[in-house]
């Protein structure tokens, strides 16, 4: 499948200001690059770096007045849904060391604090078994609203008031799948359909080897989507950080999908 993205962001800065962005697909076995055009407005040339686990990369700017950035991308998904009930559990002993991060608590997801709920309500099911689960309980309990959190909301907040979008569904699912023993860490996507279109935040599992896709707004197939960067939450897979103050003056994103030429 083919996507076709643009975003443009117009925001405006009362100082001069660094600001780190996130917002080029990242370049993966099962996601090609077709084309890609980043123009950004800054005072110093801009600096990339590599992102999270090698996965994508950041860009550095600074400026002053306006902080304004356009990309523009085409990239062909190849990737088969995955049946995640069909993958054995892996004993946490036996993950590699990149992977502990992704089994602790982090700032939004507090995973130490949902051992017992999922040891009590989910008893019994381990690996592949557990995460179906697990997507089906949040996908089941919460409800998709607006403006109902912001950006210091985490999975503990989500899951008492069981409503937000979908950085708090991947924040909840993402704390208790590492609340059960598998690594879990949120994913920054572009996505067809996502109401309304924005950067759109799903989830990776460790299962079996590998990292599965997973959005639990249930609005995204895992074969729809094209990763821009992952962590282990929202603090690390932002748009957009700024180290200063900025006012949003305009922003969007569009994802159209398209059939790949064969």
């Amino acid at each position: 499948m083919r996507l076709r993205i643009e975003v443009d962001l117009n925001y405006t800065l009362e100082r001069a200001a660094d600001v780190l962005l996130q917002v080029e697909v990242a370049a993966l076995p099962d996601q090609r690059i077709v084309s890609e055009a980043l123009t950004l407005w800054s005072d110093v040339p801009v600096r990339a770096v590599a992102g999270e686990d090698g996965v994508g990369q950041r860009c550095w700017v600074h400026t002053e007045g306006r902080m304004c950035a356009s990309y523009r991308g085409i990239v062909d998904v190849s990737r088969e849904p995955v049946t995640l009930a069909d993958y054995a559990a892996t004993p946490v002993r036996m993950h590699d060391g990149a992977l502990v991060p992704y089994l602790l608590a982090s700032r939004y997801c507090q995973a130490d604090r949902f051992v017992g709920f999922v040891e009590r309500d989910f008893a019994g099911l381990t690996g592949g078994a557990l995460a179906s689960a697990l997507v089906d309980w949040v996908q089941n309990a919460l409800r998709y609203r607006p403006n109902v959190s912001d950006g210091s909301t985490t999975a503990l907040d989500t899951f008492a008031t069981r409503s937000g979008v979908c950085r708090d569904y991947a924040h909840l699912l993402v704390a208790l799948a590492r609340a059960g023993g598998i690594p879990a860490r949120c994913v920054s996507a572009y996505a067809p359909g996502v109401e309304p279109p924005d950067f759109h935040a799903v989830a990776e599992l460790w299962l079996e080897g590998a990292w599965r896709l997973v959005d639990a707004t249930g609005m995204a197939s895992c074969s729809d989507l094209a990763r821009v960067c992952v962590g282990r939450d929202a603090t690390d897979i932002a748009f957009m950080t700024i180290f200063g103050e900025a006012q949003l003056v305009s922003q969007s994103v569009r994802v159209v999908q398209e059939r790949a030429p064969d």
